[in-house]
């Protein structure tokens, strides 16, 4: 009778114990994927020039076998518009209309164009969006914003000592005249505290309160019209510190659209 055949040795890889033999797998495919890179080169034969790509598309194979999708980017929420304001450089656009004119050619409708552009300036820097209007600017039809603001000036006639100082009114029948007066208010506040001129109230006309552009606008928007000076006793600083005068302005309209609060003399307008 014939003894059993003796049971197979086992092999090398068998007898590691099981913690060798995954550190040996992981040698074996690092050499594998070391020698196909290895042979890859730009001047190498041995693959096609597609042959990378294959393999950086075979590794983003997921377990099933699909391709991974891409993370698709956060959609970009649209801008938000900037809030609107209207600013009218007064006697401006093609009607070719200069307002009060001095003796040595200094025009209304220049004082008030430099002074709308510098208050424009102001409130985009403080992150609004201006529209700069001429006084009969088709814009003006239905307009609507957070507050519109008509530039001007007085004569440059001299009247007497007290035609000097500021002036600031909205229309008799304003359709937001809550809003309206606080606009003014506003404006009377800051301007004076700004440039040191007075409110002249007593002299503000119906051309003022009955103002064109009130009435072309939509009744929803607050609108006044200041006028920022006389041209004859106020002209130094009308002309040499126009950035004063435009930042009272400034300041005015900020005080109503930031509700910020008035100074307790700040007279009735």
């Amino acid at each position: 009778m014939q003894s059993p055949p003796p049971p197979p040795r086992p092999s090398v890889w068998a007898a590691l114990p099981q913690a060798l033999r995954h550190v040996a797998g992981v040698v074996v495919v690092g050499m594998g994927l070391a020698t196909l890179f290895t042979a890859w080169t730009p001047g190498s034969r041995l693959f096609s020039p597609d042959f990378a790509a294959n393999i950086v598309n075979a590794l983003n194979l997921t377990r099933v076998g699909s391709v991974s999708a891409p993370t698709p980017a956060a959609p970009t929420a649209p801008p938000r518009p900037l809030p609107r304001i209207g600013v009218v450089a007064g006697h401006n656009g093609p009607q070719n209309d200069p307002g009060a004119v001095c003796p040595d050619g200094l025009t209304e409708a220049g004082v008030n164009r430099d002074l709308a552009t510098r208050v424009q300036a102001g409130l985009e820097a403080n992150g609004f969006q201006v529209d700069l209007l001429d006084e009969f600017d088709p814009r003006l039809e239905g307009y609507q914003a957070l507050a519109l603001v008509s530039i001007h000036n007085d004569s440059c006639n001299y009247i007497n000592e007290q035609a000097t100082g500021f002036k600031v009114a909205r229309a008799i029948d304003s359709g937001v005249p809550e809003s309206a007066d606080r606009l003014v208010a506003c404006l009377i506040d800051r301007y004076a505290k700004q440039t040191g001129l007075l409110f002249h109230k007593h002299s503000i006309t119906l051309d003022m309160t009955e103002y064109h552009s009130f009435y072309e606008i939509n009744e929803t928007t607050p609108a006044v019209i200041i006028e920022t000076g006389f041209l004859n006793l106020d002209r130094k600083i009308l002309t040499e510190e126009p950035y004063r005068v435009a930042q009272g302005v400034i300041d005015g309209i900020l005080c109503y659209l930031l509700n910020q609060p008035l100074s307790p003399t700040q007279p009735a307008p």
